[in-house]
């Protein structure tokens, strides 16, 4: 629980820095001075709330009793099906087939190298620390 409280205060400050860092690149580049209040905190809101999600769905990879298969398949739909869910109610993507398509391609593209990039710098840590052990 103490993990889970934890990663949700991270998610959650990071979903909220990321909002607060393209409101203002918004704005800087936008040359608006004034923001609609409703739709900042409707994308505010939907930040964080994704910043929480995707960081608490991590834990799937803590689980021993896990294959690395089946926690990537279920961090794989929580996040998909939570995000999307949001992403559409929110407007980020427009309620339309085309976009939609494009979204999820997008969402896999981004998905598939976020995985490979953890996997790669864990396998090279467990190999390091292998090799470390054997030197023991």
């Amino acid at each position: 629980m103490k993990i889970f409280l934890f990663r949700s205060m991270i998610g959650i400050f990071f979903g909220a820095f990321i909002a607060v860092i393209f409101t203002n690149v918004f704005v800087l580049f936008s040359g608006k001075e004034l923001l609609d209040s409703q739709m900042f905190l409707r994308n505010s809101l939907g930040s964080i709330f994704c910043g929480w999600f995707f960081t608490v769905s991590a834990l799937y990879f803590e689980n021993p009793n896990l294959r690395l298969s089946q926690q990537t398949l279920l961090h794989f739909v929580t996040v998909i099906i939570l995000y999307f869910i949001f992403a559409l109610g929110i407007g980020w993507v427009p309620f339309d087939l085309t976009s939609f398509f494009i979204a999820i391609a997008t969402f896999l593209i981004f998905y598939a190298i976020i995985w490979t990039s953890f996997y790669l710098y864990f396998r090279r840590q467990m190999k390091k620390l292998n090799e470390e052990l054997e030197l023991l």
